[in-house]
């Protein structure tokens, strides 16, 4: 038996305008969540970042470079982010999120975009202080690789950009920012490469 939801056609256009959803999806999240606004809001984020990701294999061959410098003039960064079209390239959210992802690098100092970045001559060094630190650890041989193995996921979440925690929200990592643009867009956003320059550093 359907549930009555306590919800206007005022709630539906405030949903839509905080989450930059269509009339219909903002209307099925509340009829979804009771008519409780934070729920729906959370319902289409989910539904927005699982599109985003089937939308992830379309082509992203617009975009901008962005560029930071920090103010004391020792670090800067150069970032390349891809959209599908060059209208979302020139909206105002897609310009502050090549900014914040530029930010994030010169005070995070990633390694890589992703993990296929990552030089597996490093990969192999984590690998090795880990098998290292096992030996030395006197835990059983039965978890010697379930351990080792996360060593090297925890190198690479610490070292790679899409999976770096946000600088400015420890809640979100770079991905997580990526998709909900992506999300509320419509299209593939793609972080494609960067480049980090500290003083005094090769």
């Amino acid at each position: 038996m359907a549930t009555t939801t306590a919800f206007t056609a005022k709630h539906v256009q405030e949903l839509r305008q905080k989450s930059g959803a269509g009339m219909m999806d903002a209307k099925r999240a509340l009829e979804e969540a009771g008519g409780d606004m934070e729920k729906a809001g959370e319902l289409l984020r989910a539904k927005g970042i699982a599109k985003a990701e089937k939308r992830a294999d379309r082509t992203a061959s617009e975009g901008r470079v962005g560029s930071y410098i920090h103010h004391n003039g020792k670090v800067g960064v150069l970032v390349e982010v891809n959209s599908e079209t060059d209208f979302v390239s020139g909206t105002d959210e897609f310009k502050e999120l090549v900014r914040e992802i530029a930010l994030h690098i010169a005070s995070a100092a990633p390694l890589a975009v992703d993990r296929d970045g990552i030089p597996a001559a490093e990969v192999e060094r984590e690998r090795r202080i880990a098998e290292q630190q096992f030996a030395e650890s006197g835990k059983p041989e039965a978890l010697r690789e379930k351990i080792v193995q996360g060593k090297v996921d925890s190198f690479y979440k610490q070292h790679t950009l899409m999976s770096q925690e946000y600088v400015r929200d420890n809640k979100k990592t770079i991905g997580d920012l990526v998709k909900e643009l992506s999300a509320k867009v419509g299209e593939n956003i793609v972080v494609k490469r960067f480049a980090r320059f500290q003083l005094g550093q090769e």
